[in-house]
């Protein structure tokens, strides 16, 4: 058996890409992208997604704005916004139902739509890097997602879960070290004691990244990271604007 290939080396050189050639993304280049995005598996085919591609530079600057002024958004030629979408779902669905009972506003239905998004998204990532595209995801649209949601014109149950730049790389892609295998792999059922023990050795792993990566003035393992990460209250907003948005009902 062949445990090498193009699609296995394309997966693993995976990055990050923050910096942008001047080079337009052509309208074939994003069908095939999108295409690609949507032969992702999707819970029972309701395909619960919706992408916006935003190209407008004024627009891109709101949204970079509104993102944590994250200037690559400005820069790449197109900014992907990636939304979990049940309306449609609900407004083709009304003429069949005839006044029966309808649950897409239950929680279940937003997981489902979650996944789905998710799902098409990282195809679209991997359809892109196929064409010596690069992209970034960006969670920081959901900052102010009010703002976010009114500005792109989003109806109820829809909401934006990520943005994505794409474009023609500028400079090398680097990459960041992941957890060992044995960390996240689980055989027949979860081993609770092993997970955490491998993050020892990452967390040495990610200290010489970090060391290296700043020139020395940051040595900071994975485990303080991710500590100083759920120490700050991060997008508390989320649950009202769900809520508000009409998820979760149910």
């Amino acid at each position: 058996m062949k445990l090498n290939n193009e699609t296995l080396q394309l997966l693993k050189r995976h990055g990050s890409v923050r910096q942008f050639q001047d080079i337009p993304v052509s309208e074939e280049q994003l069908a095939v992208i999108i295409e690609a995005a949507q032969m992702a598996s999707t819970s029972s085919n309701v395909q619960a997604y919706s992408v916006i591609a935003v190209t407008n530079q004024a627009l891109k600057a709101e949204l970079a704005g509104l993102a944590g002024n994250q200037a690559y958004i400005e820069q790449c030629p197109v900014f992907l916004v990636w939304c979990a979408d049940l309306y449609r779902l609900r407004e083709v669905t009304k003429p069949h139902l005839e006044g029966c009972a309808s649950y897409e506003d239950s929680t279940e239905n937003l997981i489902v739509a979650t996944v789905d998004v998710a799902l098409a998204a990282q195809n679209a990532a991997v359809a892109a890097e196929s064409l010596d595209l690069g992209i970034v995801y960006i969670g920081g649209i959901r900052n102010r997602i009010t703002e976010v949601s009114e500005l792109l014109g989003l109806p109820e149950l829809v909401y934006p879960l990520f943005g994505m730049c794409l474009g023609h790389p500028a400079g090398a892609v680097g990459q960041r070290p992941r957890l060992p295998l044995q960390a996240v792999l689980h055989r027949n059922r979860y081993d609770a004691e092993a997970t955490v023990e491998q993050v020892k050795a990452y967390d040495e792993v990610t200290s010489n990244y970090m060391r290296e990566r700043t020139g020395g003035t940051n040595a900071a393992p994975w485990s303080a990271i991710m500590a100083k990460r759920l120490a700050e209250p991060t997008r508390l907003h989320m649950k009202d604007f769900l809520r508000g948005k009409g998820f979760m009902k149910q």
